[in-house]
């Protein structure tokens, strides 16, 4: 490490399971701010404070002295894998991750729905999941290949009329809108392991739905179709959910925010529950529910508790899928759509971030565990891919001026 160099830039590290994304932030500032390495820039940093105005240091929401970092997408803690740090300078350049394309391996459990989509909600429904084979799911997978169009899960951190959509699902209050499918691109998409029920480790969650203002809150959750799939269908509302959070650095919102993703729509006299587009509908009478297009109502059966109730059935399957995607993408749609398109249901139980931009798992990316030790174990590391960034970025920036100037 150069004495008085400043080290600012962009860089990764493997954020671990069963924290946040806003926590890793924290915890590499809990590093970095005594550091040897970055006490030239806290250094750098003062001298422009000293020279800020007495309005510019009050309006200043962050007045301690520590290194400015941020990243650049959300993980949720049950995510593994990369996540993109900006230091200083390097903040400003985080958004450009927000846009590019991003690699991810899951594993999808069948046989079960919950409302946020992965393994940390509550069950929604069940469905038989024999019928599903390696061979029915590689034909569901082509039509979840390239340019399609997916419906963000309801219980996310986009935005609607400035609101976040977990925020109502909490309130247990309806939708004022309806949320729009919107494009996105799949580039790859690949089974990389099947798994036979009984030969994982993969379960479904043991948390039932409530009633109440939790079954009030999850009404617009898309569901599968009860005539596909015979299950029993009814709500929740999230215990925990995590929203893009960044510190010590302020960000553009994103064009992916959730506000281009709806559009407002009046209620009907004659339906003043406003349901999602693909959502479920308030039971009638006797529980039953009205399915559009259909003559008689569907009475939905109560969810089977025991799996191996009718005899020695199997667990459910799994399958890791390995994807690259565009912006925008939600790994937890796609398992929950490939769970109603092999006549099933299913969930994420597992989400590894591979690559983001040129940042790839084993090649460039900090081992979270390094910031648990010496300085002298993270420090030449930091410093490296901080230098090899900047060093990229001078080259991109040379090859565009370049150009035009020909």
């Amino acid at each position: 490490m150069t004495k008085s160099k400043v080290v600012e830039g962009v860089f990764a590290i493997n954020k671990p399971l069963g924290i946040s994304s806003a926590q890793v932030v924290r915890d590499l500032q809990k590093a970095f701010n005594p550091s040897r390495l970055f006490a030239p820039w806290l250094e750098v940093e003062k001298a422009k404070r000293s020279r800020e105005n007495h309005n510019q240091r009050f309006r200043r929401r962050d007045k301690r002295q520590q290194v400015k970092i941020g990243h650049g997408g959300t993980l949720d803690p049950l995510a593994t894998g990369v996540l993109v740090a900006g230091v200083g300078k390097g903040t400003k350049q985080l958004q450009g991750f927000l846009e590019c394309t991003k690699a991810y391996e899951a594993v999808v459990l069948f046989g079960v729905a919950t409302d946020t989509y992965d393994r940390e909600g509550k069950v929604l429904g069940r469905a038989p999941y024999t019928q599903v084979t390696r061979e029915s799911v590689e034909r569901a997978l082509e039509g979840f290949r390239g340019k399609i169009r997916q419906r963000p899960p309801m219980f996310s951190a986009l935005r609607v009329q400035g609101k976040r959509l977990y925020e109502y699902a909490r309130e247990g209050e309806d939708l004022p809108v309806e949320i729009q499918e919107r494009p996105v691109e799949v580039k790859q998409l690949e089974i990389v392991e099947w798994l036979d029920g009984g030969t994982h480790r993969y379960k479904w969650p043991t948390k039932e739905i409530g009633t109440g203002s939790e079954a009030a809150a999850a009404e617009a959750v898309p569901h599968a179709d009860a005539t596909e799939t015979n299950v029993e269908e009814t709500a929740r509302r999230p215990d925990t959910i995590s929203g893009d959070v960044q510190s010590g650095t302020k960000r553009k919102r994103s064009n992916n925010d959730g506000d281009d993703l709806v559009y407002d729509k009046k209620k009907r006299r004659d339906n003043p529950e406003l349901v999602m587009s693909g959502g479920l509908q308030s039971p009638g009478k006797d529980g039953e529910l009205s399915e559009p297009g259909l003559s008689e109502p569907v009475l939905l059966p109560a969810p089977v508790k025991d799996p191996d109730i009718l005899g020695a059935i199997p667990g459910p399957p799994a399958v890791r899928l390995r994807m690259t995607v565009t912006s925008g993408f939600y790994v937890r749609s796609l398992c929950h759509d490939l769970g109603k398109a092999v006549g099933s249901l299913a969930f994420m139980s597992e989400l590894v971030r591979t690559r983001q931009g040129d940042f790839e798992l084993g090649k460039n990316v900090l081992d979270y565990d390094d910031l648990t030790k010496d300085e002298d174990v993270w420090g030449p590391k930091v410093e490296n891919y901080l230098d090899s960034w900047n060093a990229l970025s001078n080259s991109a920036a040379e090859d565009i001026k370049a150009a035009g100037e020909e």
